[in-house]
């Protein structure tokens, strides 16, 4: 009998993908145009989101992902991430117990408010944690007004 583990994030992201190809192939219907990308993705990585008064930060782990396998992209409020890690080459003298990790293409979008500037986005990619940093436009950043109490 062969113990297989069970692995409710795999289930998750089945989940996800199939309501995702459901409203893609509405919005085919409507003109809307879907991405491929995700299509074909194996795992998406963990990321945490914050904000401050003067900017939205998203780290994103990507463990034994090289700095030039990333592609980041924003285009019209939506900021995707996207990119491969490849499995190490098996070594013939080994016996292989577990694999736990995650491997093939990642992908993971986000809708970010479009009062930002766009021009001023960062990215920083260091010891497999990606940071990125999206500064507010100024219209959007919270304003303290003095009021004189009579």
């Amino acid at each position: 009998m062969t113990l297989v583990k069970f692995n409710p994030v795999k289930d998750l992201l089945d989940v996800e993908r199939e309501f995702n190809r459901i409203f893609n192939s509405m919005g085919n219907r409507l003109g809307v145009t879907r991405k491929e990308e995700y299509d074909n993705t194996v795992w998406m990585p963990l990321t945490d989101i914050a904000e401050d008064n003067d900017n939205y930060y998203l780290k994103v782990d990507l463990p034994g992902i090289k700095n030039g396998d990333v592609k980041i992209s924003y285009i019209d409020g939506n900021l995707s991430i996207s990119g491969e890690r490849v499995q190490e080459k098996e070594v013939k003298d080994k016996k292989i117990h577990r694999i736990e990790r995650s491997y093939g293409k990642y992908y993971r979008s986000f809708n970010i408010p479009k009062e930002i500037k766009d021009d001023k986005i960062k990215a920083e990619f260091k010891d497999g944690q990606l940071t990125i940093t999206i500064p507010k436009a100024d219209e959007v950043k919270p304003k303290e007004i003095d009021i004189k109490v009579s």
